[in-house]
């Protein structure tokens, strides 16, 4: 161990209420001793066979171990696990490094498990954190590498300039007093949040939206198209349900928008959750608007309508997916890539299944946007782990030469193999993404070159970008194939990144940057029951349990029971960078 008693204990008190049935295994943990001193990171050097180069291998096998991010549907081959697959062999071929999860859990789980780790000061050796709270605590406490120097010396100039792409935002979110404390994962803008509707049962009943074609349609176009879902049951279900939405409502990440109704929000110029400049240049939070009152007010009529699910606030993410799958529901609020993971399933249930997506605009035909916040996800090396730039090559390997390599059917035929089959990226070691700001829209661009034969297979940037065009292909010469993966792709990358292309080329978006994303001091203590007090209100506004003025006493409860503090500590803290 690292870490000493007083931080230990610190550290417990601190996480007291998440941890504590696990008190008794946490004390077992903290008997452990200190070690010795580590080796720094330049006497780490002595493993490798060429010290400094990026991709060096080990001279002896070494062991990592990690936290592994989970999801519900990998993918995986028959044999193989999280723990050892494709990517798991690839990392002991490429660095001689043998990967053993010290933890493997997905959601609250997974943040659970890191907070045992960090409590008892038993970190494995890399782990992903999913907040800057658990970054900075780390590095209060002392436990994880400082990855200043060793990023400088082994990330290669393509990942240097992935990070380099977002002017700086991506690792200043990592760096704290001037040192880079962590690996973090980028951020693009993919926005909008999208609609996607059976194109099947519409064309089943006869019913045409978008006759200007320009992708974007209005919450008219959706109620209207809802009602004849619900009416006619083009499914044959017998239970034909409303639109589902999450009971958190929102998100600030595009790319985790499903089945919220972020969406809906933004015909009314409202961001929920969302830190803002007011026009008079004021610190303003988007839950508490008047924007998202006149939302709130849309979707409370549609749920007395019957357009939203009657059993909105009870249902589980996986119930939601279920309703889809099942063919009780045709339309879908979600995130470009939502055919990738949750559409395909009704693809495989129901052969004839299309969908086309669409974008909402507001009443002057634009679409409000927001920029993407700094991504919150980092990965930490412990302190003390005697090959910290294991981290950094790892990150070469998967996000620059598995990314780039022309020829990764012969030099990484197994990683090849998942990623023409649509294993899931959770499966690599880091469950993170690293892409430069502009890789949506400049692999969307390979993707249709090399669909028409525009360009070659070997003039496509990336090996995904690859095997999508042969999965589009596949799709294009038989749309009625069962190749779920062919079919998801298609319906990600040309209707899903095309719809976004087309919108930006046609200058449609209207974009709202954040005024701010961080964490002050007293959210620590009050914003777990802010965000509980915001949900729990809007729940009962949409169900019909409160009225829409209601909004009003929860923005004065909101203010009085710490958001107004809150405010005044972001207007310092803005103040203070300027």
């Amino acid at each position: 161990m690292t870490t000493n008693w007083s931080v230990k204990s610190k550290l417990l008190t601190r996480r007291l209420a998440v941890l504590s049935l696990s008190a008794l295994m946490i004390s077992t943990l903290a008997a452990c001793g200190a070690s010795s001193n580590p080796p720094t990171a330049k006497e780490a050097g002595k493993y490798e066979v060429t010290p400094g180069d990026p991709f060096s291998a080990y001279k002896d096998e070494i062991t990592v171990t990690m936290g592994r991010v989970t999801t519900a549907n990998p993918k995986l081959p028959a044999g193989d696990s999280y723990e050892n697959n494709a990517y798991t062999r690839l990392v002991k071929k490429a660095f001689n490094a043998q990967i053993k999860d010290q933890f493997e859990a997905n959601g609250e789980d997974y943040s659970r498990q890191v907070s045992l780790a960090i409590a008892s000061g038993e970190l494995p050796d890399m782990m992903r954190v999913d907040s800057k709270d658990e970054l900075k605590e780390l590095v209060d406490n002392d436990l994880i590498e400082d990855m200043t120097e060793i990023y400088k010396q082994y990330a290669t100039d393509n990942i240097k300039n992935i990070y380099d792409s977002y002017e700086g935002r991506a690792l200043d979110n990592a760096t704290i007093d001037g040192r880079l404390m962590a690996l973090p994962a980028t951020s693009l803008d993919s926005a909008p949040t999208m609609v996607w509707l059976r194109q099947d049962w519409l064309d089943l009943l006869g019913i045409q939206l978008d006759a200007d074609g320009d992708g974007a349609i209005k919450l008219d176009d959706v109620e209207k198209t809802a009602e004849e879902f619900l009416k006619r049951d083009p499914g044959q279900t017998g239970k034909p349900v409303g639109i589902p939405f999450v009971n958190t409502l929102n998100t600030t990440d595009y790319n985790g928008s499903a089945y919220t109704m972020l969406g809906v929000a933004s015909t009314k110029g409202s961001f929920p959750q969302y830190w803002m400049k007011g026009k008079d240049g004021s610190i303003v939070y988007g839950s508490t608007t008047e924007e998202t009152k006149q939302m709130l007010g849309v979707m409370a009529d549609w749920f007395k309508k019957g357009i939203i699910d009657p059993q909105f606030g009870t249902r589980t993410f996986d119930d939601i997916t279920a309703l889809y799958t099942n063919g009780q529901c045709g339309i879908a609020f979600g995130p470009w890539h939502i055919p990738d993971w949750g559409l395909g399933n009704v693809k495989q249930k129901d052969k004839n299944a299309k969908f086309t997506a669409y974008t909402l605009e507001d009443a002057d035909g634009k679409v409000n946007v927001a920029h993407a916040n700094p991504a919150n996800q980092f990965i930490v090396v412990r302190k003390g782990y005697e090959h910290p730039e294991l981290a950094v090559k790892i990150v070469n390997l998967f996000y620059d030469k598995l990314a780039n390599d022309k020829n990764v059917g012969t030099s990484m035929p197994e990683a090849a193999k998942y990623q023409e089959n649509g294993v899931d990226g959770s499966t690599r070691p880091f469950n993170i993404e690293v892409n430069s700001a502009t890789s949506l829209l400049d692999d969307y661009s390979d993707i249709v070159r090399g669909i028409k034969g525009e360009i070659s297979l070997d003039q496509v940037r990336t090996t995904e970008s690859k095997n999508n065009i042969k999965s589009i292909q596949t799709y294009l010469s038989n749309m009625d194939t069962d190749n779920v993966t062919a079919w998801s792709k298609y319906h990600s990358r040309i209707n899903g990144v095309g719809l976004i292309d087309k919108l930006t080329r046609e200058n449609k978006f209207v974009w709202m940057t954040p005024a701010y994303s961080g964490t002050t001091p007293s959210m620590k203590q009050t914003w777990a029951n802010l965000t509980k007090m915001e949900q729990e209100s809007f729940i009962k506004i949409v169900t019909g349990a409160e009225p829409l003025n209601y909004f009003d006493t929860f923005v004065s409860n909101w203010k009085k029971q710490g958001g107004n503090q809150v405010i005044q500590e972001i207007k310092d803290e803005v103040a203070s960078k300027k």
